[in-house]
């Protein structure tokens, strides 16, 4: 008999979004999303937002995903908010409606963070504003030698403290370099990103895809549970003292060594066979 839980998962392949492309690869394992919009650097607007943030939100309920790649075509990864049909937009909004688009692209944030699949960005060229923001929500960042990484928000005006780059940017390169970043809004480029640890590696632009391709499917090989565990403990411990991160690991831990998975690593090992991985 099928549980309630498992009913409630479904198949995402099948999804067709309006503002941005989306396939399943790896035996449908790895779903790739690609920003499409390569004559304008591939922008976001306000459907693009809110149907990213969607489709992360259905992410913890899919049967079949279980790594996702991020990127985008035409030689960018995106630009950040479309000049015309955010920016000037937003010069005519009054504060509420300022306040929940502000809160909409944080819940694309929380959704990229919270879904329990790894995700990989695979970033070419510009990467910018909200695309940046993207970038670093990302559990793992591939770029090429002509990635360019720009936190430039107060070249127009606003606050560094955007979509929670003030929160997640110094955990992954320091406060002091994330602090430069964010005041000055200049771009970061390729090797000094990974040189600071922002970037996983550098790959040349042709290779991009399969080599984001190629790590997502290896993941997705992978125990799902344990590590969408990993990807919800590296998230929880940010703000806990050791202790209580010793005790939050041992209860995880736990609960990985209960299932299916862990026995079947165990057999394998003892037959001296590669482990099959079922996410159970």
């Amino acid at each position: 008999m099928t549980d309630p839980m498992t009913a409630m998962r479904r198949p995402l392949g099948g999804r067709t979004p309006t503002h941005f492309d989306w396939a399943l690869t790896h035996g449908g394992r790895v779903g790739v999303i690609t920003l499409r919009r390569p004559e304008r650097k591939n922008p976001l607007t306000f459907e693009s937002y809110a149907e990213l943030r969607d489709l992360f939100r259905d992410l913890p309920y899919a049967s079949d995903v279980r790594a996702i790649v991020l990127t985008g075509a035409g030689g960018n990864f995106c630009s950040g908010g479309d000049v015309f049909e955010i920016i000037e937009p937003l010069t005519r909004m009054a504060v509420p409606e300022l306040l929940a688009f502000t809160r909409m692209t944080g819940d694309l944030v929380k959704a990229m963070r919270a879904c329990p699949q790894p995700v990989i960005a695979a970033v070419d060229g510009v990467a910018a504003g909200a695309g940046a923001i993207l970038a670093m929500a990302s559990d793992l960042r591939l770029a090429t030698p002509r990635a360019r990484t720009a936190f430039l928000f107060t070249r127009v005006g606003l606050a560094g403290c955007d979509m929670g780059a003030c929160t997640i940017l110094p955990r992954l390169i320091g406060q002091g370099r994330a602090a430069e970043l964010l005041f000055t809004g200049r771009a970061m480029d390729a090797a000094e990103g990974e040189r600071w640890g922002f970037y996983t590696a550098l790959v040349e632009p042709e290779r991009l895809r399969d080599e984001a391709i190629a790590r997502a499917g290896t993941l997705a090989d992978g125990p799902a549970f344990a590590h969408a565990m990993t990807k919800r403990m590296l998230e929880q411990e940010w703000s806990v003292g050791v202790e209580q991160a010793l005790e939050m690991e041992a209860q995880a831990q736990a609960l990985c060594m209960g299932t299916q998975d862990f026995r079947r690593a165990f057999e394998a090992f003892a037959a001296k066979r590669p482990p099959v991985f079922e996410g159970d």
